[in-house]
């Protein structure tokens, strides 16, 4: 017996089947709603063999299929599905399963079509943001919440900091979890993230810059490494300095004396440590950091073989403006009947997600050339002109960890850097 096949495919839901592996004597294949090749299939054979994946394949309705089947069946044509089990016109069950199928598969093409058209997902918008059909526009009473929400994040480095902050001055509560997704969003990037994986960028007013944006994944990412609740302590060296013998961590306390005027001092304290370490005043400690940073930094820096940082962004930024310039040609094509309009839809999505992608790697590139900030921060005046929170800020960037190494004569530094 003769045996063929025919395959229907969205091209909104699905990539176009391969069907080079198929051992049959003849393939139809459609695209469209129209079904071309299933009426010619029908013209064309009797007595075959058809195979097929799914029964909902043949049409885009209970009915329809219904309808196909007794066609099919007339012409003695056998229908075999490969991807389910044996169904039949007059099974009710099965025609109740097709029939949610279809339902779904309606609603996904309509996220699809609205996806293609970078249109807002459904659900209510953002903090921040309201709808204007079918978009995110700022809203003139919420978006300066969050945009102080973030600035004091990139002032200080501190989700928790930036938590309470919204809760004194705006009465606004939300919790850490709320904050660490409002930081991470493409939303508040001017971007839409889909549940496919996709980001189109530039859909909405953003709230953030790409520079501030690219500044918050970088401050993410090193407060990733330290330990919990020292992101937003107050003291630069928190969190960074531990014994060099048995590697506990070095807590910061603070005494105050009892005499007139209550003089306040700082100590690093050893929270576990077996060796039974004293404590050390903490601005010896802080100035011999300043004086070892000083010192190392630049040899370290020279010693590691950075990228060549204006070479990278000059590729990634010629890629984009690449795929930019291919998407300006999509409407003179549409204009001139080359293209229809869901065909350049599509196409637009696909370079938009790809330049998104593209901006992302330019992002997380590093914002100066290490060298150069290398010099600069090795000048001891730099460190002394800052304060706590803006020396915090740059021990980070570059110290992994501060080594308590103790000697016979008193201690040693040792500083671990990130690179």
């Amino acid at each position: 017996m003769k045996v063929i096949a025919y395959l229907y495919s969205d091209p909104l839901l699905e990539e176009t089947l391969d069907i080079t592996h198929l051992e049959v004597d003849c393939v139809y294949q459609d695209f469209s709603s129209d079904r071309i090749q299933l009426r010619q299939l029908i013209s064309e054979n009797e007595s075959v063999q058809l195979q097929i994946r799914r029964l909902e394949e043949l049409g885009d309705s209970i009915a329809e299929i219904h309808d196909r089947l007794f066609q099919l069946e007339s012409l003695n044509i056998e229908v075999i599905t490969t991807e389910s089990g044996e169904l039949s016109a007059n099974t009710l069950q099965q025609l109740q399963e097709l029939q949610h199928n279809q339902k779904s598969k309606k609603i996904r093409q309509g996220h699809a079509r609205n996806r293609i058209k970078t249109l807002a997902p459904p659900g209510k918008a953002p903090y921040g943001y309201r709808r204007s059909r079918n978009r995110y526009i700022l809203d003139r009473s919420t978006a300066p919440v969050v945009k102080e929400f973030f600035d004091h994040f990139l002032l200080y480095g501190s989700l928790r900091g930036a938590v309470r902050f919204l809760e004194k001055k705006y009465a606004k509560k939300i919790s850490v979890s709320t904050g660490q997704r409002w930081l991470t969003s493409s939303v508040y990037r001017g971007d839409l993230d889909y549940q496919t994986g996709e980001t189109i960028p530039d859909t909405h007013p953003a709230i953030l810059s790409r520079d501030e944006a690219a500044q918050i994944d970088r401050l993410l990412r090193r407060n990733r490494r330290l330990p919990a609740r020292t992101a937003s302590a107050p003291r630069s060296l928190a969190g960074l300095v531990a014994c060099g013998e048995c590697q506990s961590g070095m807590t910061i306390t603070r005494v105050t004396s009892r005499k007139k005027g209550k003089k306040e001092y700082l100590y690093l304290r050893p929270m576990q440590c077996r060796k039974q370490c004293k404590s050390i005043a903490y601005e010896e400690i802080l100035q011999g950091t300043i004086d070892k940073i000083c010192e190392d930094l630049p040899r370290a820096v020279s010693e590691v073989g950075t990228p060549d940082i204006d070479a990278i962004k000059s590729n990634l930024q010629n890629a984009i403006a690449q795929k930019q310039s291919v998407l300006e040609q999509i409407p003179p094509l549409i204009e001139s009947g080359i293209l229809d309009t869901e065909t350049a839809d599509l196409r637009s999505y696909r370079l938009r997600s790809e330049i998104a992608e593209l901006q992302t790697k330019l992002s997380q590139l590093p914002p100066v050339n290490l060298k150069a900030i290398a010099q600069t921060v090795s000048i001891p005046q730099f460190w002394l002109d800052l304060s706590e929170a803006e020396r915090r800020f740059y021990f980070r960037e570059f110290i992994r960890q501060i080594e308590l190494i103790h000697t016979e004569t008193g201690w040693e530094l040792k500083l671990n850097f990130i690179f």
